[in-house]
């Protein structure tokens, strides 16, 4: 114990708590520490490796996660499988609610296989929020593993205005999961590293400098922490308890097809929110519902060089984008040459500052303004424009080259 104390390595200065969880009506507050430089970069946006059509076989996500769990099982403790069973009272509910998180889920099991972290903590997210994307308001926590703004900072996640990494799927897996491997190297314990990730880890540490590393039983230590951060431990055992055996609670574990496994996309450049949905065919609040960490209606790469796309949604947004990017459309190469068609030509070279848009039956100057987050004026001084109406096929240049 001694060893590992006196060598606290730079993550022990993480003294903050990660999260705000359980019944706590409020979040808990981070210890002051002084600023600290990011400990880890945000992912790296690679090119996603999309599954053929024939590899439509999913891998078990479950198997995989179960082969993966470090900690008790369901009889380690009374209270884990009452969490157990207050988790799965309504089936139908449970696998329903499972379900819908089930991409994120099957997400976060992977950044976590990469970092070495038990397929418990995959299901981190399920005792925070329920996979749910919180907003977190002024100086509360946010995200789906309701991480603290300050903790945020010194995690390596960026938060203002126009953007929060704790929203981010990719970005706050990579740092939860950089975070607790790093908790687990400095206390030898995944379960003294999830109470770190609820209370801090300067008061863990100074837990066990005065009690003592808590032996291999009982399951949940008895050291003295808060109620919510015993009750943390137990919640993510129960709902892992689940998993381990679905048949003790009367319930299945659904499968997720491959084609909806999420990757990452790589982007090259800013764009509007809508823009990035019709190139993925998704609705606007879909796209949004992966990629809440971009706060407005732009995705912006300088945050995020990437999006979080389902496969098959990948695909199809890879395809319109490199259409976009390579050649005109069909209406515009037939068109007369405009001084909007000269500066297509020119759009590689200045591909943030102009963009084409071909008006469609039903557009209008404010709707197409709103798409691309312009003002309507700026759209009618671009196109010379001294009316409202627009007339299908009509091509409107989004911009200035100048």
């Amino acid at each position: 114990m001694a060893r590992r104390l006196n060598a606290l390595p730079l993550a022990v200065s993480l003294a903050l708590a990660a999260c705000a969880s359980g019944p706590s009506p409020t979040p808990h507050a981070a210890p002051r520490v002084a600023p600290m430089p990011s400990l880890i970069s945000p992912p790296s946006a690679a090119t996603p490796i999309l599954p053929g059509p024939a590899q439509t076989k999913a891998p078990d996500l479950w198997q995989a996660m179960r082969g993966s769990f470090a900690m008790a099982d369901c009889d380690a403790d009374p209270a884990v499988e009452r969490w157990a069973r207050r988790f799965t009272r309504n089936p139908d509910q449970f696998e329903s609610k499972l379900r819908a998180v089930l991409p994120r889920l099957e997400y976060v099991q992977r950044i976590a296989a990469e970092y070495d972290v038990p397929g418990e903590f995959a299901l981190l997210p399920w005792v925070e929020s329920h996979f749910q994307p919180v907003a977190g308001r002024r100086g509360r926590p946010a995200g789906m593993w309701q991480i603290m703004p300050r903790t945020a900072g010194a995690m390596g996640l960026r938060v203002d205005g126009h953007y929060d990494g704790r929203l981010d799927v990719p970005a706050a897996a990579h740092a939860v999961m950089k975070l607790l491997s790093d908790y687990h190297e400095q206390f030898n314990d995944w379960r003294v590293a999830d109470y770190a990730y609820n209370s801090g880890a300067f008061a863990t540490a100074r837990l066990l400098d005065k009690h003592g590393a808590p032996p291999a039983l009982p399951a949940i230590p008895t050291l003295p922490v808060r109620d919510v951060t015993r009750q943390h431990l137990t919640k993510l055992l129960a709902i892992a308890c689940v998993v381990r055996e679905p048949d003790r609670f009367g319930v299945a574990l659904p499968k997720l097809p491959r084609e909806q496994h999420l990757v990452q996309v790589p982007i090259s450049r800013s764009m509007p929110v809508a823009l990035a949905a019709d190139h993925a065919g998704m609705s606007v609040d879909a796209l949004k519902n992966l990629n809440t960490g971009f706060r407005g209606a732009i995705i912006d790469a300088d945050a995020a060089p990437y999006l979080l796309l389902p496969v098959t949604h990948a695909r199809q947004f890879n395809a319109a984008a490199s259409s976009t990017d390579e050649k005109p459309t069909r209406r515009m190469a037939n068109a007369e040459p405009t001084a909007a068609t000269t500066v297509m030509s020119r759009n590689r070279t200045q591909p943030r500052a102009v963009r084409i848009h071909t008006v469609r039956s039903g557009d209008n100057l404010w709707q197409i303004a709103r798409r691309y987050s312009v003002d309507v004026g700026a759209l009618r001084r671009w196109n010379n424009l001294q009316q409202q109406a627009l007339q299908p096929g009509q091509v409107l240049t989004v911009g200035s080259a100048n």
